[in-house]
């Protein structure tokens, strides 16, 4: 009885209970280590390109230079022990004619691949430029092709300075023309009121009289002490007449052309002080300026007309004839001394050019911080503008044929102009969801909006027209409730069954634990909320919700996973999720936490983003790629195997009646269990095919039950064996019994099956059974179909008289 006892115990041992590890191993976890500094780990994307797997990871503090760029990583994922990430430089990469300002514009902080053509897009939302004396910060992304090399720059929120002009100045440099360093004043003063300089204004300056000179070239200095100090040499050419019309020509078939930008606004500034010597001419050079779109100022100089009496009539009508607009953009002056009186008015008129963008938009987008988040979608990529329009946040695309901006009239209804003051930050995270009633639909988190957040549901057109279908709204003050989205179709059928909403600074029971909401999304394409999810009892300051990833399936259900981050969890160190799904939702209970510590003691912020997309080490199981502070960690996916156990017995039933064998002196029953082992797999294995078990079989007693005796050929400890997934192992228990005191329950023969080991290999499906209770009855003397039919037959006589 003693040796029965512990061998119960141990089975026992065996049964299921709570636990929190499964199929993600984290002893053996591959740490690819980089710069704390550069925040290495803020950003990690599994990539497949140039015939390879990669991981993309993102250190948007890393330094080009004397500049905090920050910048993308490619690190190969081989067999090799060693990983040598190499980086990409795509800090270097600039936008043409744009005065930038790359200075800690956070580059690697948003990374999306594409599988579909192996691209993937890095995003710098603090990216910035010049406009005059100001900055503004449209963001900017870099869209990098399968073979790693750069493509083309994406900013859909960058507008051009209001200052971007091709000016050249047309200046009559006749002998006319006297003092000549009054004019020479009148050019340096102009010159400095403009903002010179790329993606801002080029001068060119062209000398005429009776032939024409280029004195420099638009594209020749890119300052505006560079311009001031060539202005200051240039001398008077001179000449017996003023042809006009030639030095006309020659700016619009030269100086804009040696230089000039095709996209910038094109400004012509004439100064002359008499009428031209070509003047028959005059009229198809202005005509043909005009069908060039240059924009004509004309500037009448009367010094020699006032000096000698002469009546400038004529000249005027013909400097106004010039102009492009006779009342906006002509200027006429006494004399040579009164031209620094009109570098004012001429520089305001010139300036006023542009007003607002010629999109519409003005100011909106100029701090739009485009590219804080970005989906990949059907046909270009989503956008999210956090700060366009005052921080109420925008969502924007870029497509092959341009991008598209909708107008902010789209989002009143949803974002209400009395609440623009909460900044909702419009476009904290993008993303899209396919619906059966609608296709593919737009979604944007608001994480500030009314304070308590906001998930909008849109459609968006190529022309831009926005409209949102439904909208979510947070709890809770301060949750930041729509900061993280994940949709997830979790059975592969296209369509999308779960919205997931986080909000990783929910505060429970005094702790910032983070919460994320569930939403199902029926075939009418609503969203109904369907409950939440939470990191463990013990959790504190965790941000569960911080970082959300869909997984296709890991453990052989059909039904994908959740991966969530909790990167301020056991103190910064952090933490990862892992949910597993079901029939139209996810299951409420994780079903594995993975802490920093159980990985490496060193790494702190682990979870600060999460993905799994792909098999990295050849295993066909999806792997995890988990960032950190200083380094991006690699997480290997365990094969998931189910053990079946069938048992039978000889006979089926226990007969107290025919007692056939002997033990100890005793009459007793004989009896023989069959037992067999096999393993299925759940999901793909590596050769050998093989699980190693442990096993073991016994019998349950109590007081009302017999008293069941294994042989004494029978061992009572666990037994091993190793079984592949196309095989079964089984074996004959002999064992008697005696000592009846119940008939009426039958014995109960319980098998319990486990691992070997259970660090290494697969591990056993936690939703199987590994144990296997087996009923053996009691002979109860009925047939076989243990339905016994009474037999009674009732005889009865009467002895009263019949009468």
């Amino acid at each position: 009885m003693e040796c029965m006892y512990i061998l119960l115990m141990w089975i026992g041992a065996l049964l299921p209970g709570p636990r929190t590890c499964f199929n993600i191993d984290t002893r053996h976890a591959k740490i690819i280590k980089g710069s704390k500094e550069a925040q290495f780990g803020y950003m990690v994307q599994q990539h497949e390109a140039d015939g390879q797997k990669w991981l993309l990871v993102g250190a948007p503090f890393e330094k080009s230079g004397e500049h905090q760029t920050g910048d993308v990583y490619r690190c190969p994922l081989d067999s090799k022990p060693a990983t040598n990430c190499s980086r990409l430089h795509l800090g270097k990469i600039s936008l043409n004619n744009v005065s930038e300002r790359k200075e800690k514009m956070r580059l690697g902080m948003t990374l999306t691949s594409n599988p579909k053509d192996n691209s993937f897009v890095a995003c710098g939302p603090l990216w910035s430029y010049e406009c005059g004396s100001s900055y503004y910060s449209t963001g900017i992304c870099s869209r990098v092709d399968r073979s790693f090399n750069f493509t083309h720059s994406i900013a859909p929120a960058f507008q051009r300075c209001e200052t971007y002009m091709d000016i050249v100045i047309v200046l009559d440099g006749s002998n006319s023309i006297y003092p000549w360093y009054e004019v020479q004043d009148f050019l340096i003063n102009v010159l400095q009121k403009f903002n010179i300089g790329l993606g801002q204004i080029q001068v060119g300056v062209v000398q005429y009289g009776a032939r024409v000179v280029n004195e420099f070239r638009l594209d020749d200095f890119r300052t505006v002490d560079e311009v001031v100090a060539a202005a200051k040499n240039i001398d008077q050419r001179g000449g017996e007449e003023t042809r006009t019309a030639l030095g006309i020509n020659a700016a619009r078939t030269q100086a804009f052309k040696q230089g000039g930008r095709p996209d910038a606004k094109k400004v012509m500034i004439v100064i002359t002080d008499g009428e031209s010597h070509d003047s028959p001419d005059l009229q198809k050079a202005v005509e043909e300026s005009e069908k060039d779109n240059i924009t004509l100022y004309g500037i009448a100089v009367l010094g020699y007309y006032n000096r000698r009496g002469i009546n400038p009539e004529a000249f005027l009508r013909e400097i106004k004839f010039i102009a492009t607009d006779p009342e906006e953009h002509f200027f006429s002056v006494t004399d040579e001394s009164a031209l620094k009186d009109i570098v004012d008015a001429l520089g305001e008129k010139i300036f006023s050019l542009e007003g607002t963008n010629q999109n519409g938009t003005a100011f909106g987008l100029q701090m739009s911080q485009a590219g804080f988040s970005t989906h990949i979608v059907e046909d270009g990529i989503l956008v999210g503008a956090v700060g366009a329009y005052d921080w109420n946040g925008a969502v924007l695309k870029e497509t092959r044929h341009g991008k598209v901006i909708p107008p902010k009239s789209s989002y009143t209804k949803e974002f209400p102009e009395e609440l623009k003051n909460h900044a909702a930050y419009l476009g904290y995270m993008v993303s899209s969801v396919v619906s059966a009633q609608y296709g593919q639909l737009y979604v944007a988190g608001a994480p500030r909006f009314n304070h308590t957040g906001k998930v909008v549901i849109f459609t968006l057109t190529n022309s831009g027209n926005l409209t949102i279908l439904h909208s979510l709204d947070g709890q809770q003050i301060g949750s930041y409730y729509g900061s993280e989205l994940a949709p997830i179709d979790l059975d592969e059928d296209g369509l999308t069954d779960l919205l997931l909403v986080g909000a990783p600074m929910y505060f429970y029971k005094g702790w910032e634990k983070g919460r994320i909401y569930i939403y199902t999304i029926d075939s009418q394409g609503s969203f109904i909320a369907d409950g939440t999810l939470g990191p463990s009892e013990q959790a504190h300051d965790s941000r569960f919700g911080a970082a959300m990833s869909a997984l296709p399936d890991l453990n052989g259900d059909g039904f994908s996973e959740l991966v969530v981050g909790a990167p301020l969890e056991d103190n910064h160190k952090g933490a990862i999720y892992l949910f597993y799904g079901q029939h139209k939702s996810i299951q409420p209970k994780y079903k594995q936490r993975i802490a920093a510590g159980d990985v490496s003691p060193g790494l702190r912020y682990f979870g600060r983003s999460v993905h799994g997309m792909m098999d990295v080490n050849g295993d066909e199981l999806i792997d995890l790629s988990v960032g950190s502070l200083g380094a991006a960690v690699l997480l290997w996916s365990r094969s998931v195997v189910r053990v079946g156990i069938t048992v039978n017995f000889e006979p089926s039933k226990i007969n107290v009646f025919n007692k056939d064998c002997f033990r100890g002196g005793r009459e007793v029953s004989c009896m023989l269990a069959n037992v067999c082992l096999n393993v299925t797999a759940r999901t793909p294995m590596t050769d050998p095919k093989t699980v190693a078990l442990r096993y073991s079989f016994g019998f349950e007693e109590n007081r009302y039950s017999p008293r069941v005796v294994l042989d004494s050929t029978e061992e009572p400890q666990p037994r091993d064996v190793t079984l592949r997934t196309d095989s079964q192992h089984c074996l004959q228990v002999y064992f008697h019994v005696y000592e009846v005191t119940d008939y009426t329950r039958p014995v109960i023969f319980t098998v319990n099956a486990g691992l070997q080991n259970t660090e290494e290999g697969p591990v056993l499906d936690d939703g199987w059974p590994t144990s296997l209770q087996a009923e053996l009855p009691f002979w109860n003397g009925c047939d076989n179909d243990d339905q016994c039919v009474p037999n009674l037959v009732l005889q009865s006589s009467s002895d009263l008289l019949d009468r």
